[in-house]
């Protein structure tokens, strides 16, 4: 990700327009947080208005040659939209909102981004100056109440300060490890007038933007204990992909046969097909990862958090290995585990480093040391597969996945999701192969984050075939982006795997609380599920009708539930080129497996 250096004019100078005021005359602060979305090669913006933001609307107006508006029809929506045009591209993701209700309806969508790191602008209105404090109409403090889920924030009482403060709000959120910064502008700020000074020095006491780069001689030990390992392991997070590391990644893994395991954000960063993948890794991760995890005695953890869902029972994670761990973020090291070599540093540079110093060896590594360690995984493989009923009459959502991946393949594709079961089978049987192909909310785990991640996703690769892969329950919590996907000609497409449940809570009830349905039913409450007699749902009974709501919105919509129609259906909805939504009924009674109870260990796992 380029970062801006305030030397040249490439990312804060000289962008031209009408309004640029680079003759000296005053602009509005509306056209001067506009501007600065430009000079930063900003080109998209998600959008919702509102009292407390109409200048900024009607400077957006003024620039339509050069800044995409796309109308989300919630601000959530938008905020999720950004997350997946910044997922998607590294590059920055900017969304807007009026004060108050407006501001408060993108706080989910700024804690998932600070979870997963991603880099999203979050611009709110806000009442006037002279009126903050007062619970004046829409009044919220969004930098009080965001304080402990953004990077950075601001509230702008002073209208000179305004260009500086976006040229520091877009640094920030794109250099280190990229997180989300709000920029809060009162009403009165925003029509003011002023002489903006694009290139004001920044005023960032004790931030630098600038990452840490590991030393050969701090590299130069991962190379010894590579060394002297019979048994090691690759487990890499979100990082690899935000640090762009991706081939360095495959080029290390090759180079020395060592295995690759990531989390639920970091499936893009390995191929999965690779002989050397262990896939995922964690609560729903394969069971050969986790035993390789359990087993191994060297860990390179590289870009990780050391998340509970990957952890279980912390002292028992890797519990006999010597662990590196790479991370740009020094917060993070020795967190939750402590490692016995630690690199606070730039991920890319650091495994750049790293291969370079494997390649200085007088004696040159001999993978074949690891040959026994491959035969076991290989045993595991074989052993403990993922796996599901393939005879079975019904269609099952692993095998609906499966068959997208088939039908999507060998096509540019972009995999977003919802939140639940369909989200861990899609990461278990959509085998992923290229970076920043996957979006999924991990971190904060928000269900609804799937469809209009897809359409920001889109709007940044407007080539690309972008798919939703989405449960009943997630699906409805943004359903109402359907509008904005017509509306913006934003073709995106949805494979709706519909059991009428919130699967992953009924799965726990099932595992821990004896099956008793605490409202996981999504039907009608009069129907026999809701009472309790356990019946199966039937295509004829199933409510909403997915496929009448989505023709309603002008989409393309399909429903299936005979198992061999599938096939033909998810064909003609990859190759449409409009919005397409695909509702499949799949049973309430399929579980993810295998399942590590939380807190648990491999000893504890259900296969």
């Amino acid at each position: 990700m380029s970062t801006p250096c305030n030397k040249c004019d490439k990312c804060f100078g000289n962008a031209s327009s009408d309004l640029s005021s680079m003759d000296g005359t005053p602009m509005s602060g509306a056209d001067i947080v506009v501007q600065s979305l430009i000079n930063a090669g900003i080109d998209c913006i998600f959008a919702y208005p509102g009292g407390q933001s109409i200048p900024l609307h009607q400077a957006l107006t003024r620039y339509r040659d050069k800044l995409r508006v796309v109308l989300p029809r919630h601000e959530q929506g938008g905020g999720f939209a950004a997350q997946g045009y910044a997922r998607s591209t590294g590059k920055i993701g900017v969304c807007m909102s009026t004060s108050g209700p407006g501001a408060t309806n993108l706080i989910t969508t700024i804690a998932d981004a600070k979870l997963d790191s991603v880099a999203m602008l979050v611009i709110t209105g806000q009442v006037g100056t002279g009126s903050i404090g007062s619970d004046a109409f829409q009044e919220t403090p969004m930098v009080e109440v965001c304080r402990s889920i953004t990077k950075h924030h601001y509230l702008v009482t002073n209208i000179k300060d305004l260009a500086r403060i976006m040229k520091e709000a877009i640094y920030v959120t794109t250099t280190g490890r990229p997180g989300p910064v709000l920029v809060d502008v009162p009403r009165d700020v925003q029509v003011g007038l002023t002489v903006p000074d694009y290139n004001a020095p920044m005023r960032l006491p004790g931030y630098n933007g600038v990452p840490e780069t590991a030393t050969f001689s701090e590299i130069s030990p991962i190379v010894e204990l590579i060394q002297k390992a019979k048994r090691p392991v690759i487990y890499c997070g979100g990082g690899v992909i935000i640090a762009n590391a991706t081939d360095e990644l495959l080029k290390l893994a090759e180079r020395t046969q060592i295995p690759v395991t990531t989390t639920l954000t970091a499936l893009s960063a390995f191929p999965r097909e690779h002989d050397l993948s262990l896939g995922m890794l964690g609560m729903h991760g394969t069971a050969y990862a986790n035993h390789a995890i359990h087993e191994c005695d060297l860990l390179l953890a590289f870009g990780v958090r050391f998340d509970d869902r990957v952890t279980g029972k912390v002292n028992m994670f890797a519990h006999n290995a010597k662990i590196v761990h790479i991370d740009i973020d020094p917060s993070e090291i020795n967190k939750i585990k402590r490692a016995d070599l630690t690199i606070v540093s730039d991920l890319k540079s650091s495994l750049t480093t790293l291969l370079r110093a494997i390649d200085s060896l007088k004696t040159p590594l001999n993978p074949s040391v690891f040959d026994a360690w491959h035969e076991q995984i290989a045993n595991w493989k074989r052993t403990m597969p993922l796996h599901y009923n393939v005879d079975s009459n019904d269609i099952l959502p692993q095998y609906a996945i499966e068959e997208l991946w088939k039908a999507t393949k060998d096509r540019d594709c972009v995999i977003a999701t919802g939140v639940g079961q369909h989200q861990m089978w899609a990461s278990q049987f959509y085998k992923i192969s290229k970076p920043r192909t996957w979006l999924t909310s991990a971190g904060l785990g928000t269900m609804g984050f799937g469809l209009p991640a897809a359409m920001g996703a889109k709007v940044a690769n407007p080539n690309k075939l972008v798919i939703d892969i989405d449960g009943d329950g997630s699906f409805q919590m943004n359903i109402q982006e359907m509008a904005t996907c017509y509306c913006e000609k934003i073709p995106v497409k949805v494979l709706l795997l519909n059991n009428q449940h919130l699967g992953m809570v009924v799965q726990w009830e099932d595992r821990f609380h004896k099956s008793n349905r605490a409202h996981t039913y999504l039907g009608p409450i009069d129907h026999p599920e809701w009472l309790g007699k356990g019946v199966g749902i039937s295509p004829e009974t199933r409510y909403p009708d997915y496929a009448a709501i989505a023709k309603g919105y002008q989409w393309e919509a399909l429903t299936v539930s005979n198992k061999k129609d599938l096939p033909d259906a998810i064909r003609q909805m990859v190759n449409s080129d409009r919005p397409f939504l695909l509702d499949v009924a799949v049973s309430y009674r399929e579980h993810v497996l295998p399942m590590t109870p939380a807190g648990g260990t491999i000893l504890d796992m259900i296969q």
